[in-house]
């Protein structure tokens, strides 16, 4: 099974997706963005597993992207992508830590 930080490499999204990602990225809050996100979630939640449950949700909001679903909304799927990337990060400097 592929780690999560490879499955998030991985993704390969729309160029001005991924520009509008870059440009939110710098004002992303965990304890702020997760609950809305996610729901009710406890905020302690490991980046590791808060990355599955984003991953299971873009990939949900992709598929509204490529079928054109009339309900998909482009700012919520910036915003996931958004906690997706600042996750990583999170993720990734806990494991220098360690």
């Amino acid at each position: 099974m592929q780690d999560v930080l490879s499955m998030v490499a991985e993704l390969k999204r729309p160029r001005l997706l991924v520009q509008a990602v870059r440009l939110g990225f710098e004002e992303y809050r965990r304890e702020v963005h997760l609950p809305r996100l996610l729901g009710a979630v406890e905020v302690p939640l490991r980046p590791g597993a808060a990355i599955l449950r984003l991953l299971e949700l873009e990939a949900v909001m992709d598929g509204g992207r490529r079928r054109r679903a009339a309900d998909y909304r482009v700012a919520r799927h910036v915003a996931v992508l958004v906690a997706l990337m600042g996750e990583a990060q999170l993720l990734r400097a806990l494991a220098r830590e360690a």
